[in-house]
């Protein structure tokens, strides 16, 4: 598994970006979320999805070059069609939108349909709790998770971020509703690496640990009857709000020829911040149970990661890597 250096990353997926007809300033936000997941060890939602990006352009289901339609249907509420444009460029015009809103009104929303994969929701949630505002992220997904006791994918994924400003280091928070994400079951198919048990069941609903057969099943939700309820409380909050469509119903997130059709949102906070990091700083010297060496706080793992992939190099499967030099090479960008 070759390491690459995240400067050469950045500027390869730029290129073939810009390659699609995305604007260079779009480019580099798209490409800077998938090298963001890669540097936190969150290949699922990083350079892996390049590829279906590119095919959802050519084939007319994603607009490279739109930034989305606001319309602001109440003082606080921003409503959102994101014209078919790519998900982390709507979801940033909209974030600015609100942020800006909250530093006015105190809390501000924007509900988002029609726009594109949106990748780590944690991405957005340091961004805004690094600048001072608390936030709350949802998006959905097709369905692929089975409900609390069911055979068949009815919901989706449905992950959340929270994102509290500290006197250090934002709190983040990234997870989604189900025990593992899909593109970390497609991640683990590309490496031919089996699954954990209780992960998956194949599309029959039986149990999996075969990565393959788990991509046509489903998912199981974490924590049993708990992860359901939440990931169908995320999906019905997000969905209404939204406009966009629900459960078996989505498409456009795991394919290259359906048109997007869920829905994201993102709810904004501005107020006074507490001194967090006292408290924060307790939950790290809490005595440790055997076989862990230290407690940490969400999203520590994920920045001890950046650091370490930023000086030494990004880690890609081969496969991956041969897949970025061959649309390197048909961009006609000049690879590391």
């Amino acid at each position: 598994m070759p390491l690459i250096d995240v400067n050469d990353l950045r500027r390869i997926a730029t290129s073939i970006l810009m390659h699609a007809g995305v604007p260079e300033p779009l480019a580099n936000l798209q490409a800077d979320l998938l090298i963001e997941a890669e540097l936190r060890g969150v290949p699922s939602h990083g350079l892996l999805r390049l590829r279906r990006i590119v095919e959802r352009i050519a084939n007319g289901c994603a607009n490279p070059a739109a930034t989305g339609h606001h319309v602001w249907r109440r003082e606080g509420f921003l409503e959102v069609d994101g014209q078919m444009g790519l998900g982390p460029v709507v979801a940033d015009a909209a974030l600015q939108a609100v942020c800006a809103k909250a530093r006015q009104t105190g809390i501000a929303v924007a509900a988002i349909r029609n726009s594109n994969h949106i990748g780590m929701l944690g991405y957005y949630a340091e961004r805004v709790a690094a600048a001072g505002q608390t936030v709350l992220a949802f998006s959905t997904s097709e369905a692929l998770v089975h409900p609390w006791g069911g055979r068949r994918a009815m919901l989706g994924t449905n992950p959340i971020a929270i994102g509290v400003p500290t006197n250090a280091a934002p709190f983040v928070m990234d997870t989604a509703t189900s025990i593992v994400s899909m593109g970390e079951v497609h991640d683990y198919a590309n490496r031919g690496e089996p699954l954990k048990q209780g992960w998956a069941l194949d599309a029959e609903g039986n149990p999996t640990t075969d990565a393959v057969a788990a991509k046509s099943g489903s998912l199981a939700p974490f924590g049993g009857a708990k992860g359901y309820a939440l990931g169908l409380a995320f999906g019905l909050l997000t969905s209404s709000l939204a406009g966009a469509a629900l459960g078996r119903e989505v498409r456009g997130t795991l394919d290259s020829d359906a048109i997007s059709n869920k829905g994201d949102l993102f709810i904004v906070i501005d107020g006074p911040s507490a001194a967090l990091e006292d408290y924060l700083d307790l939950l790290r010297q809490t005595e440790p149970v055997d076989g862990v060496e230290k407690v940490l706080i969400p999203g520590e793992r994920g920045r001890a990661c950046r650091a370490e992939r930023l000086r030494d190099g990004v880690p890609l499967a081969d496969g991956l890597w041969r897949d970025l030099q061959q649309l390197a090479d048909e961009a006609g960008h000049k690879g590391a």
